[in-house]
Parts: structure tokens; C-alpha cells; sequence
């Protein structure tokens, strides 16, 4: 498929002197952003109670067992706190690391795809622009790592499919499958395997090609991947017991098949945020299907399989956050290459407006939620609005300006969220906190976890009524837990050196109750207070 270059491209740079660009876009504001809650601090917060306790087996939350996902992500940041220490910047590290490194990969798969250095740059450019994947691949969450391998896996495989059948190459590409596809399992779980396999069914069932069945290698694939993943699940059964049930039954069939987790929507829940992803491209794309034939048909009906299948997968769930789609856009990038190969600058102006967009509904809802719109806020609202405005105007010169603008813009956006009313991150309020807590203050958390507070403080905290996402461990061994306000108030009472943080409801409580206590600092999500 041949396609003329997009002006201001030099096919020859994307190797090294786009992609450190697009890095240093990409990681700019790592360590600038508070830890926002919950998502993030949770999965800062597991790998820190790793290093503090040395045990790497057995995840915990505020101290407390926490099976609901596999360790890799919990290790990679552990290991980066070891080195580095425990900042902002190394808690985002492995996720945002990994959301970077789909761009590589979708250019490329389209490179080898199509055979030509505009179509993987198109691709290329897909992602970076996309404002979903550019929002979610900033975050410190589970999804992103998950994305690349199961990517990785599938990419992988379909290299291995136009390989000489029986040669090291084909055993080579599907190794590398076997072995990221066991650590897709590692981030997030078996879910990996049925995706994958719903993909692989359902491409079998359009191309009618039951051929690469038989390239599977699997005297080779299968010990490694059972080499990868089999591990940390015997060992750690082996050191409790309750795991199995929980994370096999509880974690997966339960919460794909009822309410429990309560995460549910409706079945056009993921529709908006399939939108928002392609909307920069959706004007040029004109889709015709026909039965595929060559190669890159073929290529591109197990794309599209796996961007089907996941998304009915998910769709059917009972259990659905915005992120599980995550691993579709990679594969869309190289889908739609092709048809938006000179259309980049169209789709950075398009995106550079929502940006702008997003940007001014941000300033006006801080007024219209509290009266008052918080300067940084405002700062980095403005920010977002300048670098966008001035990735569109040069969108048609560059492709690259349009991607680092788009990049930067929806990063400043971060930074103005994270100052929204009411501010979802705990490092000002621990901050502020922090010169009444000393090494023997007793901490409690009541009626609430703050999901921040732990790694902001590096200590955990003794849980009060509320459990949540808790439960599991407060069940096994939550010994220390205070199940009602009025044992917590007895010991309370008769703590020296103590500090709470508490829900605001719960704090009127208190203080009606003339329980003795000093007002630290509050924020609109809660009180702290002291006991001395």
C-alpha cells in the first residue's frame, strides 16, 4: 500500500531523534503530578509496603493481604523504589514506560505491515494523538502494562504467521507471544488468555483459515509460558491458602458475571470512550469488507477480530471501568493508518479543540462548583489551551509538532485536574498533616481510606468501620481493625499521641459527641485531626 509522506517527515529520524523528542514529551510531567486517588496511590502504595516489608510475594494495602491483581507491576515499582526511591516519578515509571513503548510497536507492526515508512508514521501518529490513549497511558494503572504485552502477544504472533512454517524465525516470533502473553497474565490476570483466544476463535470463523493453528509451537511455547506465570501462583498459594479462591473465582468469574464488584453499565458504556479515541480520525475512514485474501488482509482481520472481541468481551462484563479497552487502540492505530496517512494535520486540529475544549470546561466547572477557580488550576488550564493552539497551527508543516503538542496539552490537562474541586490527590492535606505526626503517633483512617495517604506518609493506617476494597484483607487478618465509631472514640480517648483522618460526616459526629480532638487541617474530602 503505497502512500505519499505527510509533509515534514524524515522517515530516517523516527528511530532517534522523533522518538527521544516524544519521550521527553512523554515523560515531562512524571514527576510534577500528584498521585491522584484511587488508582494511582493504590498501585504506588502495594510496592512500597513490598520494600518496607521485603516480602514480595504476598501484595498488601495498608498492611492488609490485597489479591484482587497479580505482582508485575507491583515488582517493576518496587524495584525502581529500591533504586530510586519512593518518588511520583518512579511509582509512574513501569505503566507510563510501557503506554510509550506502544508507539514503537505500532509503527513498527505497520512498517512491517505495509511495507512503507508513511503508513507506520501515520500509525505512529494515531496513538500519540489519540486523547484517550494520551490521558490513560499517563497514569500509574494496571491497564497500561497489560496493553503492551497483550499487544506485544498478538503482534507477535501474526509476525510468526508469515514465517516459513517450522523455521527458527516462526519459533522465535512465537516464543516471544508465549512469553508476553504470560506477562499480560502477570499484570492483570487470565483474562489475557480468553482474550486472546476469543480473538484467534473468531478470526478462525471470518478468514476460514485454520492454518496457524499448527505454527503454535507449542512444545516450546507452552513451557515457557508456564515457566513465566506458574511461580508466583504456587508460591504464593502456598503461603495462603485463601488465594486461589479469591483471585480465580472472586476476582474474575464473579465480577464478570454479577454485580459484585459494583462496576456495572450499561452495554454501550465503553461506546463514548471508543468515540473520543477515534474522533480525530473518523472522517476519513471508509470501511469496506471484503473476504481477505492476501497477507495484510489477512493481518488485518485479526486486528480487527481482536478489536471486536474485546470489545464485546468487555461490553457483556459486569464489571467495566473506561480503561479496559486500552489494548484495542494500538491496533486501531495500525488499522487506520492507511486511510488518515495524510489527513495527521485534520486530526491534530480536531484534537487540539477538544483539548482547548476540555480545557475551558475545566476553569468554568471549578467556578461553578465552588465560586472560586484555584490558580494553578487556571495556570495549567491556560497551558494546555497554548500548547494545543500551537500544535494545530503547525500540525501542517510537522506531524511530530502536532504529536508532542497533543502529548504536552493533555498532560498540562493532568495538572489542572489534579487541582479540581474536590482535589483528588492527599499531598497537600499530609503535607499540611505532616508536623503533627510523629514516629510513635498512632494513625487511624475513619470511615474512609484515602487511598493517598499511605504513601504520602510512608505508614500505614488503622482502619475504622470503613472497609471497601479492604474487606478481604480485614477479613484474613484484620485484627487491628475498630469496627464501630464508638470503640474508636474509647480508644481514642485514651491515646496521648494520635491522628485521624476523617470523613467530614463522621467528624460532625465527633464533635457533637464534644469528642476531644484538634482540627489540623481539612480538605473537601476530609478532616484530620489530633489527639494531643
Amino acid at each position: 500500500m503505497a502512500a505519499t509522506l505527510p509533509a515534514g517527515v524524515d522517515v530516517r529520524a523516527i528511530p532517534s531523534t522523533v522518538w527521544v523528542l516524544l519521550a521527553l514529551a512523554w515523560f515531562a510531567t512524571l514527576a510534577w503530578r500528584p498521585l491522584l486517588e484511587p488508582d494511582e496511590s493504590r498501585y504506588a502504595e502495594i510496592p512500597r509496603e513490598m520494600t518496607h516489608s521485603g516480602d514480595w510475594v504476598t501484595p498488601r494495602l495498608n498492611g492488609l493481604k490485597y489479591f484482587e491483581k497479580p505482582p508485575l507491576q507491583y515488582w517493576a515499582t518496587a524495584a525502581a523504589y529500591s533504586v530510586f526511591g519512593m518518588e511520583e516519578w518512579t511509582a509512574r515509571l513501569w505503566s507510563c514506560a510501557l503506554a510509550f513503548l506502544c508507539l514503537p510497536l505500532a509503527y513498527g507492526f505497520a512498517r512491517y505491515l505495509y511495507g512503507d515508512g508513511a503508513e507506520a508514521i501515520a500509525a505512529a501518529a494515531v496513538l500519540a494523538v489519540n486523547p484517550y490513549f494520551a490521558i490513560i497511558g499517563q497514569l500509574n494503572i494496571l491497564d497500561s502494562g497489560f496493553c503492551f504485552f497483550m499487544v506485544a502477544s498478538l503482534f507477535s504472533f501474526m509476525r510468526a504467521r508469515t514465517c516459513e512454517p517450522q523455521s527458527r524465525r516462526e519459533l522465535g516470533w512465537m516464543a516471544v507471544a508465549s512469553a508476553s502473553l504470560a506477562l499480560a497474565v502477570l499484570s492483570k490476570g487470565i483474562a489475557a488468555l480468553v482474550l486472546i483466544g476469543g480473538t484467534l476463535v473468531l478470526h478462525m470463523l471470518v478468514t476460514r483459515d485454520l492454518r496457524h493453528w499448527r505454527r503454535w509451537h507449542l512444545p516450546v511455547t507452552i513451557p515457557l509460558f508456564l515457566l513465566i506465570t506458574v511461580p508466583w501462583f504456587v508460591v504464593v498459594s502456598r503461603r495462603n491458602p485463601e488465594f486461589l479462591q479469591f483471585f480465580f473465582i472472586h476476582e474474575h468469574f464473579q465480577r464478570f458475571l454479577t454485580d459484585e464488584a459494583d462496576r456495572e453499565g450499561p452495554w454501550w458504556f465503553f461506546i463514548p470512550y471508543l468515540l473520543l479515541a477515534v474522533i480525530p480520525w473518523i472522517g476519513p475512514v471508509r470501511l469496506q469488507w471484503k473476504r481477505p485474501t492476501d497477507d495484510v488482509g489477512i493481518a488485518r482481520a485479526m486486528l480487527w477480530s481482536w478489536c471486536a472481541f474485546l470489545f464485546f468481551f468487555f461490553s457483556i462484563s459486569h464489571s467495566k471501568l473506561p480503561t479496559y479497552i486500552l489494548p484495542m487502540m494500538p491496533a486501531l492505530a495500525v488499522l487506520l493508518a492507511p486511510y488518515v496517512v495524510k489527513r495527521i494535520s485534520t486530526a491534530a486540529w480536531i484534537t487540539c479543540g477538544l483539548l482547548v475544549l476540555a480545557a475551558i470546561g475545566m476553569v468554568v466547572g471549578a467556578q461553578h462548583k465552588v465560586g472560586a477557580i484555584p490558580p494553578t488550576l487556571l495556570i495549567w488550564s491556560a497551558v494546555g489551551a497554548g500548547v494545543a493552539i500551537a500544535a494545530a497551527l503547525s500540525a501542517r508543516k510537522s506531524w511530530i509538532a502536532a504529536a508532542l503538542g497533543c502529548v504536552l496539552g493533555f498532560q498540562a490537562l493532568l495538572m489542572a485536574y489534579s487541582h479540581f474541586p474536590p482535589v483528588r490527590n492527599s499531598k497537600g492535606l499530609v503535607a499540611a498533616a505532616q508536623s503533627s505526626i510523629g514516629p510513635e503517633t498512632q494513625l487511624f483512617s475513619v470511615n474512609q481510606y484515602r487511598q493517598g495517604v499511605a504513601p504520602y506518609l510512608g505508614r500505614t493506617l488503622r482502619m475504622v468501620m470503613f472497609r471497601g476494597e479492604l474487606a478481604f484483607g480485614i477479613e484474613q487478618e484484620g485484627a487491628g481493625f475498630i469496627p464501630t465509631l464508638e470503640q474508636f472514640i474509647e480508644q481514642w480517648r485514651v491515646a496521648s499521641d494520635a491522628v485521624a483522618f476523617v470523613d467530614p460526616a463522621t467528624f460532625e459526629r465527633l464533635r457533637a459527641q464534644n469528642v476531644p480532638m484538634r482540627l489540623v487541617v481539612r480538605d473537601g474530602r476530609s478532616v484530620v485531626v489530633a489527639r494531643k
